[in-house]
């Protein structure tokens, strides 16, 4: 009988920390087993700033996912996202000994370690390596190079950049959390792997995940990603404002933000009124919604516009990298009441909302087919790439609790019995460190996560 192949993601964000178990039916589609979902305490701009407070979340996210599909959680791919992360553009090239030689994966391996090696600033480290186009010999606009003739292999890269403290905390509280960590992965890319269709990305599409702490921007371009940025506003400073506007607390300005708040202030008129309850016998406190929608306009305006700076600064205006298909809209942020009209307003290009749904079982609950699991999904998504064994039934975890070998120690050589130990109790990291081996020239985060894990391991 074949094993399940059981996929888990973490997004670690910084309103809620969600984690997600899955796995592929038999039409292709991802079937959600159980999502775990916790008030995320100690992560502020999509940055960890509390430890402690971090590890409870994660756990409790785990421990709620583990409750609702009956798996106990191994390993976990993890989304890194917050205002660390920046993108360069970089070009870089290989002269190979042996033209006469096709070009395999090994060249295209060697070209990304060179690329791997570009000096960057202090405490930051080189996350993620995206080759574009490659050029053989000056012969351009190559999108698979591997079995091509030529002496002089060149390709311009998308070179992703963070602070390596930011990711190795992110590593720790996994770590401390009782679980591993199998991967990590730009959480744009997650996003758009959920959300994205290759129609899309081959058109030309900007993708703009508006979370809690952060606004993540992911820009692609004939099936290829071109750009990415983290600008650090997201739903949070918009009820901020409200907090701050309004003179109410923050539970009260995140509920009138979802309930009543519109991107477009027109919507309202000056008589329509929302009661808010005074705190500790206080009088009622009354709002009005067209002030409400004024406040949050004021602030996704500038939210946009900056996304719109980092989209022109792409070159959007240039007809070769004109994006057809416009934007597409996700995150918790985009749920928000005209925040579409109000995108298509400011920037002139067509906008959608994205929904994961494409991507998951005809079954799935409604709450999960929303924009605000679309990183999770997308993480899983990446999971299932992996082929990693991430969670395995708590049933089948229960039983096995008193290794049988150890009576056999007095008839059996020490060295063998040691071997025999040492393989039954690592089996599991065996097999998945084997299974990353075999993917690392498709994923390149897999070397960084091995870095984190000795990284962590040493510190320990």
């Amino acid at each position: 009988m074949e094993k399940e192949n059981i996929a888990v993601g973490l997004d670690i964000g910084t309103t809620k920390i969600v984690a997600m178990i899955g796995k592929k039916n038999e039409y292709g589609k991802l079937e959600i087993l159980g999502v775990g979902k916790s008030k995320s305490l100690g992560v502020a701009r999509g940055v960890v700033n509390n430890i402690t407070q971090t590890i409870q979340s994660i756990q409790q996210a785990i421990q709620e996912a583990e409750n609702n599909s009956g798996y106990k959680i191994k390993d976990v791919v993890v989304g890194i996202a917050g205002q660390h992360i920046r993108s360069i553009q970089h070009t870089d090239y290989i002269s190979r000994n042996n033209p006469e030689e096709v070009i395999g994966g090994n060249d295209i391996q060697l070209l990304i370690d060179q690329v791997n090696k570009l000096a960057m600033l202090p405490g930051e480290e080189i996350i993620h390596v995206l080759p574009q186009e490659f050029k053989i010999d000056g012969q351009s606009e190559i999108k698979e190079p591997i079995g091509m003739y030529g002496g002089r292999l060149e390709s311009s890269f998308h070179v992703v950049v963070g602070q390596a403290s930011s990711i190795r905390n992110v590593g720790r509280c996994i770590q401390s959390s009782g679980i591993e960590l199998s991967g990590l992965t730009l959480e744009p890319l997650a996003s758009a792997d959920a959300v994205l269709s290759q129609e899309e990305k081959e058109a030309g599409v900007a993708l703009i995940d508006i979370g809690g702490g952060t606004t993540d921007l992911a820009i692609f371009k004939d099936g290829i990603i071109r750009h990415t940025a983290v600008i650090p506003f997201g739903g949070n400073v918009i009820s901020d404002d409200i907090k701050e506007g309004c003179s109410i607390i923050e539970k009260q300005a995140e509920l009138l933000k979802v309930k009543f708040g519109s991107a477009w202030p027109g919507e309202n008129r000056d008589n329509e009124i929302v009661s808010i309850p005074g705190l500790r016998g206080r009088e009622p406190k009354e709002i009005s919604l067209k002030n409400l929608s004024k406040i949050i306009h004021a602030r996704v305006v500038e939210i946009v516009d900056q996304v719109f700076t980092e989209v022109k600064a792409y070159g959007h205006e240039d007809p070769r990298k004109k994006l057809i298909a416009g934007i597409v809209l996700t995150g918790g942020g985009a749920q928000l009441k005209h925040i579409k009209q109000l995108v298509e307003y400011i920037t002139g290009m067509d906008t959608r909302i994205g929904y994961p749904n494409e991507h998951l079982a005809g079954n799935s609950d409604e709450e999960i087919s929303s924009p605000l699991y679309a990183t999770a999904v997308g993480l899983v998504m990446k999971s299932i790439e992996n082929k990693t064994q991430s969670a395995v039934r708590l049933d089948a975890v229960e039983q096995p609790k008193a290794p049988t070998y150890r009576p056999t120690v007095v008839q059996t050589p020490v060295q063998e019995v040691y071997e025999n130990v040492e393989e039954e109790i690592d089996h599991n990291a065996h097999e998945k460190q084997n299974s990353t081996v075999n993917r690392i020239q498709k994923n390149f985060f897999d070397r960084y996560v091995d870095k984190i894990k000795d990284f962590l391991d040493n510190a320990e």
